[in-house]
């Protein structure tokens, strides 16, 4: 089978919290390799077009604020199946019922603010993969 590309990103929580390091250990052990990383500090305009889909919803305008308040590392990774896998890794959107075992499980939780802070966001489909990786790996 050929290997897909997926965009991986540790959000401001995770890069705050120093977290970084052991989400790409997560990935790199999962059997991925890791293309291309960047730090980003993103803009506006950026996170605009990378969470579009969301314009208009409540969350939209506190997202754009916690993905604009710290730096962001961007994470171009391959393998077979790695958009369904990262997504399995990631666990559940929500931390407090993500599983154990994902990254969201045993190193997020809800702290009660606004937007849920989740520490990674992974491409959900290779339409969406190709997209983002061409916002933010341009």
């Amino acid at each position: 089978m050929s290997a897909e590309e997926t965009l991986i990103l540790v959000k401001p929580d995770g890069v705050a919290r120093g977290l970084t390091g052991e989400i790409l250990r997560r990935v790199e052990s999962k059997g991925y390799r890791l293309v291309d990383i960047r730090l980003v500090t993103a803009d506006r305009s950026l996170l605009a077009e990378h969470y579009a889909e969301h314009e208009g919803k409540p969350f939209f305008e506190p997202l754009l604020e916690f993905m604009s308040s710290g730096p962001i590392v961007a994470i171009r990774a391959e393998g077979n199946r790695v958009i369904e896998g990262f997504r399995a890794l990631a666990g559940a959107t929500d931390p407090t019922v993500a599983l154990p075992g994902t990254i969201r499980g045993d190193l997020g939780r809800d702290w009660g603010l606004k937007v849920q802070q989740n520490l990674v966001h992974g491409s959900d489909s290779s339409l969406s993969a190709e997209r983002e990786l061409k916002l933010w790996f341009s």
